[in-house]
């Protein structure tokens, strides 16, 4: 019974951490399922205090692991989307952390039995070994699935799935070892199906609208394909400032041969302006030489005539 409240506990870190936002469907689905789960396992087993520190304790961890796990899978950042990855840097770490108590509670039993190090034939040597290869197997795509789970969709989610496969646990416990089952718990059965299906119902409804605002921007994307885009943005902006920069250049030339082009044209206006000056004084003497010319004349055609009428005078004398 206190295991229902894993779901509780997720919710509520949930909020902490801003991964979900306080709705009302969502308020409810998590009541429901935890209120559910509480009642189909009503007074399954004998009450003991430790058992219940340790269980609540557990519940309250396992709901700060999976939100934090979310955080780190659906952060593009980090580029750990892929649970293969997830998985290669956690697992050395989890092994770490899980070495010791095994060790100090189940070392000793272990290194003493007959079924593993004592083994008295190989034949059940290899039996054991294999038992051991295929629980981690199954160990393996267990955390595989849970990852993959988190990184798709939210760590709510991945534990309604948990929640109702321990109710499909318990539905064959009853069926194959006896268990009872009373009208209460068969009431919390309904309830905590009634609350998964709901869950359901609503994320089906938004998968159909818009993408969810809860999920982080990135969260789906594939790290590669993030690169190779980044990588084509990168070289549009190279590309786009060498195309800048050419028509900088381009200006610039353009510039210095205007500058050039001007120079010369003053250049040239100016021999010009001293030819045409040149001209005109050229002129000016030619005009005057001219004009000195007709005057000489008409001083000699009158220099001619006084003349003639001297001469004519002297002749009348």
């Amino acid at each position: 019974m206190t295991k229902s409240s894993a779901i509780l506990f997720i919710l509520m870190f949930s909020l902490i951490f801003r991964l979900e936002e306080p709705r009302a469907g969502l308020v409810l689905v998590v009541v429901l399922v935890a209120a559910g789960l509480f009642l189909f396992t009503y007074k399954s087993t004998q009450f003991d205090a430790d058992g219940f520190a340790l269980v609540l304790a557990a519940s309250f961890v396992g709901g700060a692991r999976w939100t934090l796990t979310q955080m780190l899978l659906q952060k593009a950042e980090l580029g750990l989307q892929n649970p293969i990855d997830t998985m290669f840097h956690l697992q050395p770490l989890m092994f770490l952390g899980l070495f010791p108590l095994f060790a100090a509670v189940e070392g000793l039993p272990l290194s003493t039995s007959r079924k593993l190090f004592r083994a008295e034939g190989a034949g059940a040597l290899a039996g054991v070994l294999c038992a051991l290869l295929g629980g981690g197997l199954l160990a393996f795509g267990l955390g595989f699935s849970e990852f993959l789970l988190v990184s798709r969709t939210s760590s709510l989610t991945l534990s309604i799935a948990g929640i109702f496969k321990e109710v499909c646990t318990l539905l064959m416990a009853a069926h194959w070892l006896g268990d009872q089952i009373n009208l209460l718990n068969w009431l919390g059965f309904a309830i905590c199906l009634s609350g998964i299906s709901l869950h359901v119902t609503l994320k089906a409804l938004s998968a159909k609208g818009e993408p969810d605002p809860r999920t982080p921007k990135g969260a789906h994307a594939d790290p590669d394909l993030e690169l190779l885009k980044e990588e084509g943005r990168e070289g549009g902006k190279r590309r786009k400032g060498g195309r800048e920069g050419r028509r900088e250049r381009e200006r610039r030339k353009g510039g210095r041969e205007g500058g050039r082009k001007r120079e010369g044209e003053r250049g040239k206006g100016g021999k010009e302006g001293r030819g045409g000056k040149e001209g005109e004084r050229e002129g000016g003497r030619e005009r005057g030489e001219r004009e000195g010319g007709r005057e000489g004349g008409r001083g000699r055609e009158k220099g001619g005539r006084e003349g003639r009428r001297e001469e004519e005078e002297r002749r009348e004398r």
